[in-house]
């Protein structure tokens, strides 16, 4: 029982900072990103902060832990971003995941992020506009 206890502590721990990593590594990305990097810079005021915040989020969607107690759609609703925003910032944390976790981790961290693409995008874009692509008004 004890080694199995152990492992899971170090599992646990590699897995933090596996995420520590993948954040970092995304924000880089981000940053770097003709279409991304000025939102970033526009809206994150305190960046090692709000790193913090985003590896307590993941730690939290992926392990369980009880770190991040908010809902990540409020703090996005008002932020400048638009439909194909959503498909480069999945892409990104496609690639950041894929290059700091481990394949499991990884997998449930994409699978995860491919969900709240879908749900954010439906949330601030719930409707059509007249050539049927996704709006924030009704058309």
């Amino acid at each position: 029982m004890e080694a199995s206890i152990e492992q899971a502590t170090m599992d646990n721990e590699a897995s933090e900072s596996a995420i520590r990593a993948c954040v970092k590594r995304f924000y880089e990305k981000g940053d770097a990103d003709p279409m991304l990097g000025p939102i970033f810079a526009k809206t994150i005021s305190e960046f090692e902060p709000h790193l913090e915040i985003v590896a307590n989020f993941w730690s939290h969607a992926l392990l369980g832990t009880t770190r991040y107690q908010g809902t990540p759609f409020g703090v996005h609703v008002n932020l400048p971003i638009e439909v194909e925003h959503f498909g480069r910032w999945l892409s990104l944390f496609t690639e950041a995941a894929k290059e700091t976790m481990p394949e499991p981790l990884a997998a449930a961290a994409i699978a995860r992020a491919e969900h709240m693409t879908q749900c954010f995008q439906s949330g601030l874009f719930p409707f059509r506009d007249a050539e049927g692509r996704p709006s924030k008004t009704p058309a």
